[in-house]
């Protein structure tokens, strides 16, 4: 049975594939996360292009790392959804303002309601 989880070729890996994403174009901007994305960088030789995620959850955003951990997990569990639609660049979301007091729960929903919203403004693959 095949696992429901994001492999590592979908991820960034390296500190110059992120810098390199961050210095893209800027493609969504929602109250918790921006959404940047650039032309694959890095890749393995032999290996296909494909839509690649990275993440910049900073501690002095979310300072606790159960906070941190749940929105990571909903940006992956978002981003593996959509994966195979989007057009292949390296995409990083960034938290960029300071997560405020609430259940995880409910901050689950808002990041997942935000991570939707971003990735929907990408235009699919042809």
């Amino acid at each position: 049975m095949p696992r429901a989880t994001l492999p590592p070729e979908a991820r960034l890996h390296r500190p110059s594939e992120f810098a390199v994403a961050l210095k893209g174009r800027r493609l969504a901007r929602g109250a918790f996360f921006i959404l940047s994305a650039a032309a694959p960088s890095g890749l393995p030789t032999g290996q296909a292009a494909q839509a690649r995620l990275g993440m910049v959850i900073a501690k002095r955003f979310a300072a606790h790392a159960s906070t941190r951990n749940a929105l990571k997990r909903v940006i992956r569990e978002a981003f593996r959804h959509r994966r195979l639609q989007l057009p292949p660049q390296d995409y990083v979301l960034r938290l960029h303002s300071k997560v405020a007091p609430m259940s995880l729960t409910a901050l689950k929903r808002l990041a997942r309601t935000e991570v939707d919203a971003h990735f929907g403004r990408v235009k699919p693959r042809e």
